[in-house]
């Protein structure tokens, strides 16, 4: 009976990865015709927009969800915020908001590489993510590469706030590794710390990525390199899609 299981879960994680295969050359299918159509932009701008509908449904949903968990809080920790001058509403508000914040950062930042991703794929139907071995050390034992394109091995982050030392390393690590299999390190970051330990970080990844013969992109130049790259602007994409959800708030 057991081993019978065994052998019916396994056929299920093949099935489900012959699903996903299937998928995949459909959708490789679809780009190529609607490429050689004319209609990629339109098809692209469809699937970033349906994406982000994904993303937003789910982050109210989780956002309303945790509300909920926290009217069950304990909520003794308000008397440290009163001996700080904050009173209970306000001690309130700022957890719900810290909370949101959260989860808004993280599906924000997935949502943003994720449609940089369907891109590079409009400009490539065959590249995609790609897990390396760590042939640098014990750990980690694997490096995920955003998006492979040939020999440019792209990594893709709307943002890096971070002044942990210990993320230069494991960043040098990373780029030190991907060269190591002859691709191109090239790093895209969208939004540009302000603060200025942070900003130094990124100065330090810099010539980490230059040192490797591999390229990096903030700010501005990060948004610029995915439409000269890719041949489709993300920023005038994304600049649409905001105004019909939110006309009110213009750009």
């Amino acid at each position: 009976m057991k081993n019978q299981f065994e052998r019916n879960k396994k056929n299920m994680k093949k099935t489900i990865k012959q699903i996903a295969q299937e998928a995949l050359e459909l959708e490789k299918l679809v780009i190529n015709e609607a490429i050689a159509k004319g209609s990629a932009y339109e098809l692209l701008t469809s699937k970033i927009e349906v994406l982000a509908q994904r993303y937003s449904a789910s982050l109210r949903l989780r956002i309303d969800e945790r509300k909920e968990e926290m009217e069950l809080d304990d909520n003794s920790h308000y008397l440290v915020y009163k001996v700080l001058g904050i009173g209970t509403k306000e001690g309130k508000d700022i957890d719900v908001f810290q909370n949101a914040g959260r989860f808004l950062y993280k599906y924000a930042g997935s949502f943003l590489e994720e449609a940089a991703s369907l891109c590079l794929k409009f400009k490539n139907v065959e590249g995609g993510k790609l897990l390396i071995d760590n042939n640098q050390g014990a750990r980690p034992r694997t490096f995920e590469i955003d998006f492979l394109d040939n020999k440019n091995a792209i990594e893709i982050k709307w943002r890096d706030a971070t002044t942990d030392g210990d993320h230069i390393t494991k960043e040098h690590t990373r780029v030190k590794c991907i060269s190591s299999y002859d691709y191109i390190p090239v790093r895209v970051m969208f939004y540009y710390p302000q603060r200025t330990q942070a900003k130094r970080v990124q100065e330090t990844l810099k010539s980490i990525y230059k040192s490797f013969n591999g390229e990096y992109y903030g700010g501005e130049e990060a948004w610029d390199y995915i439409k000269k790259y890719s041949g489709y602007d993300l920023k005038e994409i994304l600049t649409v899609i905001a105004s019909k959800r939110l006309p009110e708030d213009g750009n």
